[in-house]
């Protein structure tokens, strides 16, 4: 009988916090984990844009630094390829990298079985010739037959891909979608299929909306999560990105005092600013605030004397 490899606690490897992160305080160096969320949540939007921040070194979503760029190894198994590149093309467009000075490879094979031996082994060859940083593998329910509920079948497969990022080094984001009405449960545990997803993940991204918002929500296995960011998709010409927005609490969350008076401010400047009455869907927009959240705030202004509402909408008393 042989012994395990073992090793004292304070002579295991240290990690500076430079090289803790593939994109800082989003996605952990050599992760694994899901980007989720109900369909048109734009996951596969976040996908991408991982993959050029990576890429090109620039920050994702234009706020979470890449300090060491590498080349990014891309299956998108849902989309056609010319909608995969038009979807890069407007990231690029919208950081300012040309497409053709990125190091993403897309396999373009018409599938890829992660429950097939064959195919593991051609990914593996892949990755192993390759060596990307990272591997963008969208969406999950495109890359098997089985049975997503039943833990004995989903857990090989993401082992397997555990082993891969052990093996090559590699960090593996996968594309899941969320249960329908699952917006009561925690994000993880509304991922659709076996709890295996929400337990395999060290890095996890989920996309959810409250009403008309889109908010993301970040967790780590070894770091700080954070919840309530709020994104969108932006279009400039033909291009679309995502982009944070603000750091606000999320919908489920109740503002401090201090938060509300200070979007009670933003509300009175963009009244101040505007040459007309705005409506709640312009301040809304010129605020970037909730409807939930703007409604007790014009209520509060309204109360206090300092806003009035005309026909055409809201405007400052002494305008």
């Amino acid at each position: 009988m042989s012994l395990l490899p073992l090793q004292p606690a304070h002579r295991l490897a240290h990690r500076a916090e430079e090289r803790r992160w593939l994109v800082t305080g989003l996605w952990a160096e050599e992760a694994v984990g899901i980007v989720g969320g109900e369909p048109k949540c734009c996951k596969s939007f976040l996908a991408l844009d991982l993959a050029v921040a990576v890429a090109a070194g620039v920050p994702c979503l234009r706020r979470f630094p890449v300090t060491r760029p590498g080349r990014v190894l891309l299956y998108a198994a849902e989309d056609a390829l010319h909608v995969v590149r038009q979807r890069l093309e407007g990231i690029c467009a919208t950081v300012g990298v040309q497409l053709s000075a990125l190091d993403v490879q897309v396999i373009t094979a018409p599938t890829l079985r992660l429950d097939l031996e064959a195919d593991r082994a051609s990914l593996d060859e892949t990755v192993a010739k390759l060596k990307p940083r990272l591997l963008v593998l969208d969406p999950f329910v495109r890359l098997h037959r089985i049975d997503e509920n039943a833990s004995g079948e989903v857990a090989p497969l993401l082992a397997y891909l555990r082993e891969l990022q052990r093996r090559h080094g590699v960090a593996v984001v996968l594309v899941h979608h969320a249960k329908k009405g699952g917006g009561s449960a925690r994000a993880g545990q509304a991922l659709r299929g076996s709890s295996e997803f929400h337990a395999w993940g060290d890095s996890n991204l989920y996309l959810r909306r409250r009403g008309d918002t889109l908010c993301l929500a970040i967790e780590h296995r070894a770091a700080p999560s954070r919840d309530g960011l709020v994104v969108e998709l932006r279009g400039q010409g033909e291009a679309l990105a995502l982009h944070v927005v603000d750091d606000r609490p999320s919908a489920d969350r109740v503002s401090p005092p201090p938060v509300a008076l200070a979007l009670g401010d933003r509300v009175e400047q963009a009244l101040t600013e505007a040459a007309t009455p705005l409506t709640r869907r312009a301040l809304r927009r010129a605020c970037r605030i909730r409807a939930s959240t703007l409604g007790p705030i014009l209520a509060r202004l309204l109360a206090d004397g300092r806003v009035t509402r005309k026909p055409e909408g809201y405007c400052l008393v002494s305008s």
